[in-house]
């Protein structure tokens, strides 16, 4: 079994191949059923100047066993800063 770690640094790797943009970071990290992870990546998707006018966004990525990736959408897009408020 593939360990939290190694799934994280996958699905970022995977991400970068398949938009062409560099991961930012891993936002989120679950266990999907017995030999799988689910992994949401944050992409900076369109650079601007300043920095803080960046947009964003976060990837859902299903990575199997063997860290092949399943699945893999964006799930939303925002401005770098934006707060959301629950």
């Amino acid at each position: 079994m593939m360990s939290a770690s190694e799934a994280a640094k996958r699905a970022a790797e995977h991400v970068t191949a398949m938009t062409g943009r560099s991961a930012e970071c891993v936002v989120g990290l679950e266990r999907a059923g017995d030999d799988g992870w689910r992994v949401q990546v944050e992409v900076v998707e369109t650079r601007r100047i300043p920095d803080s006018a960046d947009i964003l966004a976060i990837y859902e990525t299903e990575i199997d066993a063997d860290g092949e990736l399943v699945g893999y959408r964006r799930a939303r897009r925002y401005p770098r800063g934006r707060v959301e408020r629950n």
